[in-house]
């Protein structure tokens, strides 16, 4: 039996634009590629593994159709096609000729109506077998013995094929046909369809299923009832004309016959051509070998070769600063520094960069500062070895414009900031970062300087490695030992330059094509941070957030060495001990940081379980995850878990600690990023400062190393109380939930009050810890498995516990539905500020990967909302400060809480004001209070 594979050209170029709408493909000139892309590839898959011997790819046209002359506003609400769309189009036809494959078009009728139509005849001509390629739901209607729906998979997912009793299962009918009864009843909102008021896909379903057709229907509206019957007598004509609308032709004037169908041979020049200049790499080593090259694809991150074809075609490359016309400056002299300076402050915005010796900002030299107003223009002002301009002097003048209210833009502002501030030179927003930007616009891609330069702009800047050729003393290695100055960028390297050995020119060369190239990229970002609604998210969170991250960063905290070296020798002796006990339990000495070892002990040897689970390798599970399971019955278990938190506790803050004390300040500083969470959550590195665990005796002791400033200072905690709860209770609207908030009730207890049908002032200790459970667990979309696992009871009364959560929060039930509704159909969420958080593998066949991106939809719009919160409060509480000419000090930010250096005399005025404004940072829907609770103490874990 032959295959006919029919491709509804317009379904799939919308699905593949969409579908990579947040990680668009584009060429080294910035066009976007993902249509023409990821329609490509499906063609391709059709050809190479689905045997198709006849193939064929419709497209609407913009004439008039038929439905038009009967309904004229049919599909006139429609937004206008994306104009990147548009212009993929004219690729995909081109590509789809060059491949032999035919290009169906019928001026005045539908790409499903030239489907249908072909599919009938296919039909009756018999010997053949269609399958219709989309992913529109309305060719379900089409379906029979000898045509089948083939929809693509989505993020790469394997497709799948609706046959006869699949459309039947999943419309609940029983034949095909009476899909268009359904969609006629439904209407069509993205068609203008109107259908029947009130009656949803539900409804229709179980009307069809009932009476079999919409005219049965019509014509037996007696035995319905209420509002239901009263608008199906009432638009019976408009129920009729939808049917109608939504009906697929079959006898479209579609002039094609069987033999056009037949896969033709390609052009392979013409194929060559187009693959080469979209730079689809991947595609053309597909089709013709290793060998073939279209230039650096962004999509692949493939570097250019020389194209071997016998008839070559002449590959875009990347540029570099030697093809690009540019005006480099040096700025050596008071009189060039004047003319820069009253050029940036003419200008509406300006680019900078600095040069430093070091990555860290509180103990490195400024080399020089790079400037760009204008694109292909940048000066670099000389500040180094050999300059006569004197940095002192330098960032005199240029106050005058970094205090200004010109737009400062840079990538990783926060790091030129904060050595700019250790140098006593503040610098005045509002700022425009790029890596931030670029964050938001592409959360799933690189955003390192030199990438972004060459997916956006298709530019290489110049490469650090590459000044080592104008080295000064070439006899001498240009990349230095870590005892030398090191360079800003290009991080990631186990040696660090020496910018001391590169010529002046040379630098400044490279300087000012950071600026330049950073000024060109912010143009580029900003109509596509406009086009996904994330403008409000930079203006009013992340870029105010800046200035207050620097501050905190080159604050720090102060750290007593003493106390940390009494905690590290208590826990040393509980090493010691617990390896002592572990050994005698299991009658033997082995590797305790091994996990085959253990393994081995507990599951071989000491045979613990009947059926222990092994990792893909063959070995014994040892996984916190399974230990802790094993824990409550096993004290060897138990004592090895306290071990690993002992031992990591130790090396990873008690031992390391010291070595971030700052040489300069006596201070250690912790260095927050901004964007590396998709939900806005703050993380913190070199140390990490928020991972120090508070649920365990052991984890709180290393709180205790860390003290206020001196004698006149104490330590505040200010911490948001159960804040993911209320976002909860605002994003899903319960009206017990809100209600039990606004009390000021405990929750937990009055969840298990509700939960366990009993007076709040019964609950019992149990009973609250397993609401807390569920509280929180709910708010991470955990199953009756997982809260199984943490309270260790049957799998069947957590099931209990969750079903009666959800009677008594119907709303939060609610929330989770829509919620993952909402990810799948947009492929992100939102919080209660409007940042989108994208949600991976929503619509993943892998059923585990599915369930996983469907806790992260429902989470994400909490943790998102919550991490908002503080952002905005740490944003209004350091304007209170600065109001109040405040000497106190906001140093850390650990999750829900914000730790202050709090002078003692202005305790009294300030505390109030600070939980005031955090309780108020960002006002909850239903007007839900948050609360703030405060702590004081002479170390951090007393304060909290």
């Amino acid at each position: 039996m032959h295959k006919l594979f029919l491709l509804d050209g317009m379904a799939l170029v919308y699905r593949a634009h969409f579908a990579l709408i947040r990680n668009p493909i584009l060429t080294s000139k910035g066009i976007n590629t993902s249509a023409v892309f990821g329609f490509t590839n499906t063609l391709l898959d059709l050809i190479d593994n689905q045997g198709a011997s006849h193939i064929g790819v419709a497209f609407d046209t913009k004439e008039p159709t038929p439905r038009h002359e009967i309904f004229p506003e049919y599909k006139a609400q429609r937004d206008a096609m994306p104009e990147e769309l548009a212009a993929a189009i004219p690729y995909v036809k081109q590509l789809c000729r060059a491949l032999g494959i035919p290009v169906l078009e019928v001026p005045g009728y539908e790409a499903d109506d030239i489907i249908g139509t072909l599919a009938h005849r296919a039909d009756e001509a018999g010997n053949i077998h269609t399958y219709m390629v989309t992913p529109d739901k309305d060719f379900a209607q089409l379906v029979t013995e000898t045509t089948t729906m083939w929809k693509p998979g989505r993020q790469g997912g394997n497709h799948e094929l609706l046959d006869v009793a699949a459309i039947n299962q999943q419309w609940e009918i029983e034949s095909p046909k009476q899909v268009i009864d359904i969609l006629g009843l439904w209407g069509d909102a993205s068609d203008n369809i109107p259908g029947v008021p009130g009656i949803g896909e539900k409804t229709a379903k179980k009307l069809i299923k009932q009476f079999g057709s919409m005219e049965n229907i019509l014509d037996s509206t007696d035995q319905l009832k209420g509002k239901q019957k009263e608008n199906l007598e009432n638009f019976r004509e408009q129920a009729l004309l939808s049917k109608k609308l939504v009906t697929i032709m079959l006898d479209a004037p579609v002039d094609v016959h069987w033999n056009d169908l037949a896969l033709g041979n390609r052009d392979d020049a013409k194929v060559k051509s187009l693959l080469t200049e979209l730079e689809f790499n991947a595609i053309g080593k597909r089709l013709y070998g290793a060998d073939f090259t279209a230039g650096r694809g962004h999509q692949t991150n493939e570097s250019s070769t020389d194209d071997t074809d016998s008839e070559p075609t002449e590959a875009p490359q990347l540029k570099t600063i030697d093809d690009v016309p540019h005006q480099y400056h040096l700025v050596d002299s008071v009189q060039a520094l004047d003319s820069l300076t009253k050029k940036l402050s003419i200008a509406n915005r300006y680019c900078f960069d600095l040069e430093t010796t070091s990555l860290d900002p509180r103990s490195c030299d400024i080399l020089g500062i790079a400037f760009s107003v204008k694109a292909h223009e940048g000066y670099y002002v000389h500040t180094g070895p050999g300059s006569p301009l004197k940095l002192v002097m330098v960032l005199e003048k240029l106050k005058l414009v970094f205090q200004t209210k010109l737009e400062k833009i840079g990538h990783n502002l926060k790091f030129d900031l904060s050595v700019l501030a250790m140098h006593g030179c503040e610098v005045s927003g509002p700022f425009y970062d790029t890596m931030l930007v670029h964050s938001l616009v592409y959360p799933d891609r690189r955003h390192n300087m030199d990438f972004v330069s060459e997916a956006m702009l298709g530019y290489t800047p110049v490469k650090l490695e590459q000044l080592a050729e104008q080295c000064k003393e070439p006899e001498k290695d240009l990349f230095a030992s870590e005892e030398e100055p090191k360079p800003k960028k290009k991080k990631g390297k186990k040696k660090e330059l020496n910018m001391s050995l590169i010529p002046v020119e040379a630098l400044a060369e490279y300087a000012a094509e950071d600026a330049d190239v950073t000024l060109q990229i912010a143009e580029k970002l900003r109509p596509w941070l406009e086009k996904i609604e994330q403008e409000a998210i930079y203006q009013n969170i992340e870029a105010p957030l800046i200035p207050v991250l620097t501050a905190m960063e080159n604050e720090g905290i102060a750290l007593d060495i003493v106390a940390l070296k009494a905690i590290g020798d208590s826990l040393g002796k509980r090493i010691t001990g617990l390896t002592e006990d572990i050994t005698e339990a299991a009658g033997k000495a082995f590797n305790l940081n091994s996990p085959k070892q253990l393994g081995e002990i507990l599951f071989g040897e000491m045979q613990l379980v009947e059926k222990p689970k092994k990792t893909k390798t063959g070995q014994f599970k040892t996984d916190e995850q399974t230990l802790a399971a094993l824990a409550p019955k096993h004290p060897i278990v138990a004592d090895i878990l306290e071990y690993r938190e002992a031992s990591k506790l130790k090396s990873t803050y008690v031992d390391a600690l010291p070595n971030h004390v700052s040489q300069r300040t006596n201070r250690v500083h912790t260095h927050f990023h901004q964007l590396l969470a998709s939900t806005g959550r703050l993380a913190s590195s070199d140390p990490n400062l928020q991972n120090i665990p508070v649920r365990s005796e052991a984890g709180r002791e290393i709180r205790k190393a860390f003290v206020p400033r001196d004698a006149k200072h104490t330590l505040l905690a200010a911490d948001y109380s159960q804040v993911e709860l209320r976002v909860m209770a605002a994003l899903s609207g319960d009206e017990s939930m809100i209600q039990a908030i606004k009390n000021d009730l405990d929750i937990h207890s009055a969840t298990a009050a509700k939960v366990f049908d009993v007076e709040i002032d019964q609950v019992s200790s149990e009973q609250r810890r397993s609401a807390k459970m569920v509280n929180f667990g709910i708010i991470y979309g955990i199953s009756a498995f997982g809260l199984s696992q943490r309270l260790g009871i049957a799998r069947t009364e957590a099931s209990e516990i969750i079903e009666t959560y959800f009677k008594q929060y119907p709303g939060i039930k609610d929330y989770m539905e829509s919620t993952v509704e909402f990810a799948v159909d947009h492929g992100y969420i939102e919080t209660i500020t409007g940042r989108k958080c994208y949600i991976r593998n929503i619509d993943s066949r892998n059923g585990m990967l599915r369930k996983g991106a469907e806790r992260a939809a429902i989470n994400a719009p909490v943790q998102g909302s919550a991490a908002d919160m503080i952002k905005l409060a740490m944003i209004q509480v350091s304007e209170l400060l600065d109001k109040e000419q405040a000497k106190s000090k906001m140093l850390l930010q650990v999750h829900d809480e914000l730790l202050f250096d709090l002078d003692l005399s202005e305790k009294d005025r300030l505390v109030p004001q600070i939980i005031h404004t955090m309780e108020h940072a960002l006002p909850l829907p239903f007007d839900i209070p948050c609360k703030v609770d405060i702590g004081t103490g002479n170390n951090w874990l007393q304060a909290h």
